[in-house]
């Protein structure tokens, strides 16, 4: 799958799905996808793939560790992930250039905007919201950088990133997520008692399963907080393995309504939660039982999602294009997201997203580290 992903064009790839007519831009889609090549990189020890990911960051970071086409007062959470490719390009080459990129995403977050607690907001232009996916774009980012830069301090605010969110978004019942929270409650798809979306949308807490189990492999192991944070991952996984479903292994667009017409199994959301599982697993967060769950997930991906085609690339499909909630200020031609059962089934469903084929790689590499 990551040659596939070499074969294809990295920048075309993300403009054709959001029917936008930009190539090229600082995209959290294609960032995702070098994150999972990285780790093909680290598993092979083939040059080809570290050199796949310094050609196409290189496009971007000049010199003076400007980043092309970001902008950091647009506080937007989804700019923070590709810079995760940073760290190991400038392990790899000592050029100042990646470090100074770093710090120029670090800058953004100092001053990121933030609900009353400290949480980061989604983006600027989603005022008083945190969305589950803001976990995975930011966080690990955060922990890596204040672990490579000795920045104590930034530990302190990634575990409070990931404890404010569940403590506002966790179903009682289920243990299952929402989507997103908002403060002020002022939002159409917010409760008005809790301010949380409607819905448990699949591949959102996919990003936010991911995003804890790839900050602790940077948070101290005697951060005060650490535990807690483990706790809440072992619940959230607990919560996912009780909507897996039984026949295929997978899981559902939306997680809790499998039996409803219009739901489908969902092939990004799936491939995430096996990653966050398996590698879960791997480090002793939860326990081994969750290796037959994660296996079962794993044959449901290859058996229902995956193909290869007439010139030998392998595809993902069943991939939910896109999803949020709401609507930037400015854009009334665009419809308004309410978070219902009904939005989420209605978006579109594409093959080879990004935001579906870099976690099958992660999960690949997940299974095949322990097989």
């Amino acid at each position: 799958m990551a040659d596939s992903v070499m074969k294809r064009p990295l920048w075309s790839r993300c403009a054709a799905l959001h029917s936008v007519g930009v190539t090229e831009k600082w995209a959290y889609e294609w960032g995702l996808a070098l994150k999972s090549i990285e780790q093909v990189w680290l598993k092979t020890h083939e040059d080809r793939y570290f050199d796949y990911i310094k050609t196409n960051i290189d496009k971007f970071v000049d010199p003076d560790g400007d980043i092309r086409t970001y902008r950091l007062e647009e506080y937007n959470l989804d700019r923070i992930n590709p810079g995760k490719l940073l760290f190991p390009l400038y392990s790899q080459t000592g050029d100042e250039r990646y470090k100074r990129a770093a710090y120029l995403l670090r800058q953004q977050l100092r001053t990121h905007p933030r609900t009353n607690k400290g949480g980061f907001w989604h983006k600027q232009i989603y005022p008083h919201q945190m969305w589950l996916d803001g976990i995975y774009m930011a966080a690990p980012f955060y922990a890596e950088f204040a672990e490579r830069f000795g920045e104590p301090e930034g530990f302190d605010d990634v575990a409070q990133q990931i404890i404010l969110i569940e403590k506002h978004t966790r179903d009682p019942v289920t243990g299952l997520l929402y989507h997103g929270w908002d403060e002020s409650k002022s939002q159409k798809w917010a409760d008005p008692e809790t301010g949380c979306s409607p819905s448990f949308w699949g591949r959102a807490i996919g990003w936010y399963a991911m995003g804890i189990v790839d900050v602790l492999d940077h948070l101290p192991v005697n951060h005060p907080r650490r535990e807690k944070i483990i706790r809440i991952f072992q619940d959230a996984i607990a919560s996912l393995a009780a909507v897996q479903d039984s026949p295929t292994g997978l899981w559902y667009q939306v997680l809790d309504q499998g039996g409803r017409a219009g739901n489908y199994l969902e092939s990004s959301a799936s491939c995430m939660i096996v990653y966050a599982m398996v590698k879960g697993v791997r480090k002793a967060y939860i326990g081994r039982e969750y290796l037959d769950v994660a296996r079962g997930g794993y044959a449901g991906i290859l058996e229902h999602f995956v193909e290869v085609d007439d010139q030998g690339l392998v595809n993902l499909n069943r991939i939910c294009s896109v999803a949020g909630l709401g609507r930037g200020p400015g854009q009334p031609e665009k419809p308004y997201r309410d978070g219902s059962f009904e939005y989420y089934i209605g978006e579109k469903i594409v093959a080879n997203d990004h935001k579906g084929v870099g976690p099958f790689i992660l999960a690949s590499v997940e299974i095949e580290r322990w097989e």
